[in-house]
């Protein structure tokens, strides 16, 4: 429980930059955000007979990431519809805290990209909430990269929760100060993400800070429940999520008439959520 309320204090500066940035709608949308989760958990739970246990804040985190994982445009009932899809689907049928194979925000997070994909749009800038494109939008379009200082400050359009990297690497840093979150697994994701952008010839610091890539390799990789336990499986599991990243940076991936996705941490945290039942079995220390 401890540790489930460091992440919700590291994940603060981001929300006050949110509502800072967005206003209330921002406001609205995380508290829609963690409202629905905790809600959906615990009726889930009393529905079924369980232990209500709400108050560990797991439900609570799911919500607020997955908030700041959505643009400014999303519907709240959107938001609610997929926070209660990824606690009830994502974590209570697989058996609860402890036994989901993936992490509920990111499940939560595909299961919005999937079924509201147009309300993503319009980005908006939070400057001055001009519709605008996102520095990824414009770096497939036109090989630009968006001025890093913009990046790292939080004057671009994006999620709510990623538009400011200055924001997010506070919250980071205290989860690794605290030893809240696996250190392993952001740093081998920043690492292929920094070799792969050098060979490319392009800006590692770009890519670091565009995107959700802080968001998801601080907050969401490292979920205790959905990570490798040991650290060759934690550097596997990062590498494979940033060569992920980068290939749909690169090459993208788009529904049907849709939505043309430049982001891939979402789909790189879920394909590499897979993996970790075989890296903890691969990895597990021999007794001598």
């Amino acid at each position: 429980m401890k540790m489930m309320y460091g992440m919700l204090m590291a994940l603060t500066p981001a929300a006050i930059y949110a509502v800072y940035a967005y206003r209330l709608q921002a406001l609205l949308l995380i508290i829609t955000g963690v409202t629905s989760a905790v809600v959906a958990e615990a009726l889930y739970q009393k529905i079924t007979g369980q232990k209500i246990t709400v108050k560990d804040g797991s439900a609570a985190i799911t919500g607020l990431l997955l908030s700041l994982a959505v643009s400014i445009s999303t519907p709240l009932y959107a938001l609610g519809i997929s926070a209660a899809f990824g606690i009830i689907v994502g974590k209570q049928l697989f058996g609860g805290l402890g036994k989901n194979l993936f992490n509920p925000a990111i499940f939560g997070r595909l299961f919005y990209l999937f079924i509201f994909p147009d309300s993503i749009l319009p980005w908006r800038s939070p400057v001055d909430m001009a519709t605008a494109a996102t520095p990824l939008e414009i770096f497939r379009e036109t090989g630009e990269t968006t001025a890093i200082l913009d990046l790292f400050l939080g004057r671009i359009p994006g999620t709510i929760g990623e538009i400011s990297a200055l924001f997010l690497l506070l919250g980071a840093a205290y989860l690794i100060y605290k030893k809240y979150a696996r250190w392993r697994i952001p740093a081998s994701i920043l690492a292929t993400v920094l070799v792969l952008s050098l060979i490319s010839g392009q800006n590692p610091l770009f890519h670091f800070f565009a995107g959700s890539l802080i968001l998801g390799s601080f907050f969401m990789a490292t979920d205790p429940m959905t990570s490798p336990r040991y650290p060759r499986g934690q550097i596997i599991f990062g590498i494979g999520i940033g060569l992920i990243i980068m290939a749909m940076r690169w090459w993208g991936w788009q529904t049907p008439g849709v939505y043309e996705f430049t982001e891939g941490t979402t789909f790189a945290i879920i394909a590499m959520n897979l993996t970790v039942p075989k890296l903890n079995s691969m990895f597990k220390p021999s007794r001598s």
